[in-house]
């Protein structure tokens, strides 16, 4: 045996001496009662939790196709002269075929963002929508300011389909070639030969940005950017877009990008005047798609902790009036009902009489509210108040009064053919702060001047005598007919303030079916209306229809229903409601404690027999505050409920003023049906299983490190103490007796303390106010653990070790039968070494020189800091260590010496380390292989560190020449013990929300580990030469 064999075993016991013990110990395939029930158990959950993700609580998907015909102009003087990245990147502008093929600019730029492998052409849904919507109605707008409307000139970027998400400095890159970009295509606009725009007209100083997912998260970053123009970008709308937290977190990069452009923003906002804001012109609106988005979940789309509720807001495609469906991630972007809105609230804001192009900052958001949201928030404008009466009505004296106690009910429209009819319903003039007006029609309702069916009026009287004079309103109406002594009425036109509601019938399905005409509905405070006498509805139908109308005035106290139980009540009794039939046309219902995005409910309605006819069958809208989310499920009987309120992870709004007020529900049903109503609601459990992986992914790329960490530092304890390296199966057999178990418990109580920690700095920040936010900018509790805000979700944490228990366990027989697959084809090809089975130690292994090692180790290195990303040989390294665990098990069979059983189980542990570390490097390389594809070779230099993988290349090297791990039998071993522990520890505490450190912790530990194999104390400088000799002798793999 050579002198290298001698020191790779002089720490390793050899022969059989261990017994029955040792067998067990190094068995790989052991499997002990406690493992396979814990794993059965894990499987179990984990299938739940994937049938609850793919088939329940599952929205309808209502988006309709959109068609378009595209024509894409790419800009080739936008070259190096003007950007850096002119070689990768290209400038696009679109036109619509038929509608406009001149490619030179004309309107208002808008600059789309494609995100994370997005293409260029995705802007052609909008780009087609804007083009035919001026063409066809915008410029024929005599009402809307036509002459400060112009075209809007789409322009989009090619990044190549660059993964955006996976790389910070991609995103940087893309930033700063859009700054680049918006400074090249606003010079178009003062360019002769590029332009067609009017002259008499401000050349645009600003571009409006609309960007998907990751492209969103690009568009705030401009603003951050050195080469940002100021006040090139006053508006931005995103759709899809993760703002609050990356997608991933396996790169430092965009952790630490994503963490500086939030703190800029939050920190601009926070300024207390706006001469110090560099964001305060700025407005961002954040376009969710919901539960249907199963790339990137809803939840990080809010931008509550990041902007005001002065300069943006997020909004649910559910919510926006005439879509109310969900979008998935990459149909948000063709969604024909989306597209359309955010068009139409692109031409809401334009002005292009400007040199910004919008309007200002405050009507800019009046108007983004206006157009997507419901109108039945708090935050919702009435234009009532504001507006001057515009009709003078006339009215037969004694006209057809209806008791405000009663109501008004028009069961069918029509009844008086020969002319229209006016009904009144007199505005209380008590108790008017706990009153509310609400009227619903299946109608559409006339603006002033319009001549349809059915137009709604807010009238005081009218006076001869009064400051105003007849001939100043822009509408008489005359229905008195011949009457003595009519009475005339000042009023203001309602429409305006309508708002529109998916019809819902015996016949309706969904709400985003077009086939129906959407109910109307209006809704006021008495107390707004204290300067009117009358609700004037007034009959336009000449023939008898089946239209209808509901309205009255009923007590708050009424139609509000207020469950305050606790959650845990909640889940054991769920919520009951009995309603008479002497109810009001909207009930509400809100349940503060249901505000967790981790929970499902089914909602149930029953509706007693009725002695008249409906008119409509039962309506409800499911509807958070803490983002504009808003469903409607019509035609109810059973309802599926599900939200994004507060969720993991998530950090708190920082402008917020209040709490969540959680659940809320509105109910309108038929008033004048007669019968009662019964509603429930309960938790749907297995759907809330369904919730967990949109919102924990990442913890199964984190959690498992810690099980392996656990398993490893036992493994390390029995071979320092006893010389056997027991099999990875089998310290996990005795792990889930010791550590797992207590380190799952320890962790359990550490949720529940953070949970109350930021319980804290929640009510602290709500007392203090938007202004005083400083406690919440820098709380960081948010992102420890589960990330969970709530005590009462305490048993997530046993539940995800369940299932990384049993993922670990897989994991391992998985790689167990792949590695003994290959040692069995290993070992159909002959080997000189067999032929003395006494001399097949580890140090058989090597098959080239130590120098030749020393060599190839450094070229390697070499390459790293300089050409490839270390993320690119850690894959080579894990391909390596598995060759490494495929020679050592067939060794370990052909020889069944104790020595190679325990040298098999040590390669197949740290095989599996890697394993679980590999994801992290997987999307970098990714990132790094197209960008070779597109012929970009400039290096990042944050991937080319050669600390971030020397102890893993030399580790493995090691390993690749046999060398077992020397037992530590001083206070050392705790040097070992403690590393594994904090790479657990971390994993567990810290792995979702920074799983990119978990690469550089096991990188520490291998270099520990490479000190242990190197055995300095029995170094001399006589030795070190003779390892730097050639080795002719060099033994050849078994």
């Amino acid at each position: 045996m050579s002198s290298l064999a001698k020191d790779i075993t002089a720490d390793i016991i050899g022969g059989h001496a261990v017994g029955k013990q040792c067998a067990r110990w190094r068995n790989p395939w052991a499997c002990s009662l406690h493992t396979a029930i814990a794993t059965l158990l894990g499987v179990g959950a984990l299938f739940l939790m994937a049938q609850s993700f793919l088939t329940r609580q599952l929205d309808p998907k209502g988006c309709e196709m959109s068609y378009m015909r595209p024509a894409y102009f790419k800009f080739d003087d936008f070259d190096t002269e003007h950007t850096r990245f002119a070689n990768k990147y290209s400038l696009y502008i679109y036109r619509e075929g038929g509608i406009d093929n001149d490619r030179r600019v004309k309107g208002v730029p808008v600059l789309f963002i494609p995100g994370n492998a997005g293409s260029y052409k995705q802007v052609r849904s909008f780009a087609s929508e804007a083009a035919y919507y001026y063409h066809n109605s915008v410029r024929h707008d005599t009402a809307s300011n036509s002459e400060r409307k112009r075209p809007l000139d789409f322009f989009s970027v090619d990044f190549n389909e660059d993964f955006t998400a996976f790389h910070g400095q991609t995103l940087l890159d893309q930033a700063e070639y859009l700054n680049d970009a918006i400074s090249f295509i606003l010079s178009l606009y003062h360019t002769p030969s590029q332009s067609l725009h009017d002259s008499n007209l401000p050349d645009p100083a600003s571009v409006i940005i609309v960007g998907h997912s990751m492209g969103g998260v690009v568009a705030r970053t401009m603003l951050t950017m050195p080469n940002y123009q100021s006040k090139s970008i006053n508006t931005i709308i995103t759709l899809a877009a993760p703002h609050a937290r990356p997608p991933v977190s396996f790169d430092g990069d965009i952790v630490r990008t994503y963490n500086g452009i939030n703190d800029y923003w939050r920190r601009a906002y926070s300024q207390k005047w706006a001469m110090n804001n560099p964001l305060w012109h700025v407005t961002l609106i954040s376009i969710a798609g919901g539960g249907l988005d199963t790339i990137v979940s809803s939840d990080y789309a809010s931008v509550a902790s990041i902007v005001p509720e002065t300069h943006g807001f997020t909004v649910f495609t559910s919510s926006i009036p005439k879509v109310w469906t969900g979008a998935d991630h990459l149909a948000i972007t063709w969604c024909d009902q989306a597209r359309k809105s955010v068009i139409h609230a692109l031409y809401d804001v334009i002005d292009v009489s400007k040199a910004t192009q919008t309007v200002s900052r405050a009507e800019r958001m009046r108007k983004f509210k206006r157009r997507f949201l419901t109108g039945l928030e708090d935050v919702a404008e009435k234009a009532l108040p504001y507006e001057d009466p515009t009709t003078l009505l006339t009215i037969e004296k004694g006209s057809a009064t209806v008791s405000q106690d009663q109501g008004l009910v028009l069961r069918s429209l029509g009844q008086s053919a020969q002319k229209p009819k006016a009904y009144l319903l007199p505005v209380p003039k008590d108790q008017l702060a706990a009153r509310n007006f609400t009227l619903l029609t299946s109608e559409k309702l006339d603006s002033a001047g319009q001549h349809g069916r059915l137009e709604v009026l807010f009238c005081s009287a009218f006076s001869a005598h009064s400051h105003q004079s007849a001939t100043l309103f822009q509408v008489k109406m005359d229905l008195s007919g011949d009457g003595p002594e009519p009475t005339r009425l000042a009023c203001k036109n309602a429409a305006s303030d309508g708002i529109l509601l998916p019809a819902s019938t015996q016949y309706s399905t969904h709400p985003f079916r077009n086939d129906q005409q959407p109910f109307t509905y209006l809704q006021y405070k008495a107390e707004d209306l204290s300067e009117h006498q009358y609700v004037v509805i007034v009959d336009r139908v000449n023939q008898h229809s089946y239209g209808w109308v509901v309205a009255e005035f009923t007590d708050e106290a009424e139609s509000l229903h207020r469950v305050d139980m606790s959650l845990q009540s909640l889940l054991t009794k769920g919520v009951s409601l009995e309603l008479s039939s002497k109810r009001p046309l909207i009930t509400e219902v809100k349940v503060p404690a249901l505000h967790s995005s981790l929970l499902a409910y089914n909602l149930h309605i029953h509706q007693r027999e009725c002695a008249t006819g409906k008119l409509f069958t039962p309506l409800v809208r499911q509807y958070i505050t803490d983002v504009y989310e808003s469903k409607y499920f019509v035609n109810v009987k059973d309802a599926e409920i599900n939200l994004h309120g507060v969720a993991p992870y998530m950090p708190h709004p920082a402008f917020s003023t209040q709490s969540t007020n959680g659940l809320s529900l509105q109910i309108w049903t038929d008033p004048s049906s007669d019968c009662g109503l019964e509603i429930s609601l309960d938790v749907d459990y297995l759907g809330s299983l369904g919730k967990l992986w949109m919102r924990y992914r990442i913890v199964f790329a984190a959690f498992p490190l810690l099980i392996v960490a656990l398993v490893l530092r036992h493994q390390f304890l029995v071979y320092d103490e006893t010389g056997v390296f027991s099999s990875f199966a089998e310290s996990m057999n005795e792990c889930l007796h010791t550590s797992i178990p207590f380190t799952l418990a320890a962790l359990t109580l550490l949720s529940v303390s953070l949970a109350g920690a930021y319980g804290q700095i929640f009510v602290s920040t709500v007392a203090d106010g938007p202004g005083n936010d400083t406690d919440c900018v820098n709380d960081t509790t948010h992102e420890l653990l589960l990330g969970t805000q709530d005590a009462f979700f305490w048993f997530l944490v046993p539940l995800f070790g369940l299932m990384c228990v049993a993922i670990c366990v897989a994991i391992n027989y998985v790689i167990l039968a792949v590695v003994s697959m290959l040692a069995f084809l290993y070992s159909l090809f002959p080997s000189a070494s067999r032929t003395n089975d006494d001399q097949r130690t580890p140090s058989s292994f090597a098959i080239s020189s130590t120098r030749q090692r020393v060599i190839m180790t450094g070229s390697l290195l070499s390459l790293v800091s300089t050409v490839i990303p270390y993320h690119f040989v850690y894959v080579v390294l894990c391909l390596v260590q598995l060759v490494t665990c495929v020679r050592s098990l067939r060794l370990a069979k052909d020889t069944r010496l104790d020595t190679n059983y325990n040298f098999s189980n040590y390669t197949h542990t740290i095989f599996i380390l890697m394993l679980w570390i590999l994801p992290i490097n997987l999307p970098v390389l990714v990132v790094w292989i197209r960008n070779l594809a597109v012929h970009w070779l400039t290096p990042f230099s944050s991937h080319h560190n050669i600390l971030s993988v020397m102890p893993f290349i030399l580790l493995v090297e090691t390993l690749s020449t046999g060398r077992m791990i020397p037992r530590v039998q001083s206070r050392f071993s705790m040097v070992t013990n403690i590393l594994l522990f904090s790479i657990g520890a971390y994993a567990a505490v810290y792995g979702v929300t920074y799983a990119y450190v978990l690469h550089h912790l096991a990188n520490i530990l291998c270099a520990w580990l490479v000190v242990v194999h190197f055995d300095v104390s029995s170094l001399s400088v006589k030795r070190i030469s003779n390892i730097l000799e050639p080795d002719d002798d060099t033994k050849k793999r078994p």
